[in-house]
């Protein structure tokens, strides 16, 4: 693949990094990444992703832009409000560049599409915004064997992980092994969020698909990283692999995948986008 003199300007940054180079751009250009969630932990990793020169991008939403949105969520803009959040993320990034291919599902993912959807991707990246989608999209990468970028945040506080069980390291249920009952967990639309943690995480979750996709440094597989931004903190905590997990162990016990009951209050819980 021969870069135009446009791409040679354009990702010139790139280029002369030893780590990456032309070979690790044209791996970008080539690479194919899903990500579940066009709120706000998504539109910073889709900008970022974009602005990489990732080739083909997928986005998973089936919500429309709201006022209360914007005050996070910087994909989107005022004039698009009531515009469905996937299409207004194909419109920004396809501004922002034209390299990039943007497949969208103004839909959202179940058990009975997500595993045809992400079959074709290189990477998940999961930013959605409660606890039945995030037990749904590790599920689904698991039996797909797809690595896995999960970020989650909470009022002030983002959490960090990559999972690669299909490589050895855990999967998410061996950190969390079934979601919380409805209800226990406050909202975010109740205990509020700040915006720009979003950004924070979010962009982290594109620089750990990006060494995914270039096979640099050192990942978050088996970690998990928490950041405290009132205390502006960062921390890593060990992920074991549970033996036991009903997904990944010895003796896996989920053998397809698992719908859970949603409600109001989890759909808003834990992850808020």
């Amino acid at each position: 693949m021969d870069f135009t003199e446009e791409q040679i300007e354009r990702y010139s940054r790139h280029i002369i990094l030893p780590e990456v180079g032309g070979k690790g751009q044209r791996k970008l250009l080539s690479s194919r990444v899903f990500v579940v969630g066009a709120g706000g932990l998504g539109s910073p990793a889709l900008m970022y992703l974009a602005a990489a020169g990732v080739g083909t991008i997928g986005i998973a939403d089936g919500d429309r832009v709201d006022l209360s949105n914007l005050q996070r969520q910087i994909i989107h803009s005022t004039p698009r409000i009531g515009t469905p959040k996937a299409l207004s993320a194909k419109k920004t990034i396809e501004e922002l560049n034209p390299d990039v291919r943007v497949i969208t599902f103004n839909e959202r993912i179940t058990k009975d599409n997500i595993r045809q959807i992400i079959r074709d991707f290189h990477v998940v990246l999961d930013g959605s915004d409660n606890f039945p989608t995030r037990f749904l999209v590790n599920d689904a990468a698991f039996f797909e064997r797809k690595p896995l970028v999960s970020g989650s945040m909470f009022r002030f506080e983002g959490q960090l992980s990559v999972f690669k069980p299909h490589e050895g390291s855990p999967c998410y249920r061996c950190l969390y092994p079934e979601p919380p009952p409805p209800g226990l967990v406050p909202s975010c639309q109740e205990a509020g969020v700040l915006g720009a943690l979003a950004g924070v995480i979010g962009v982290l979750q594109a620089v750990e698909t990006i060494k995914e996709i270039l096979g640099i440094g050192e990942g978050l597989a088996g970690r998990l990283l928490i950041f405290d931004s009132l205390r502006m903190e960062f921390r890593k905590v060990k992920i074991r692999k549970d033996p036991e997990c009903r997904l990944c162990g010895r003796e896996p016990t989920i053998k397809e995948l698992v719908t859970y009951e949603e409600s109001c209050e989890v759909r808003r819980s834990g992850c808020e986008t």
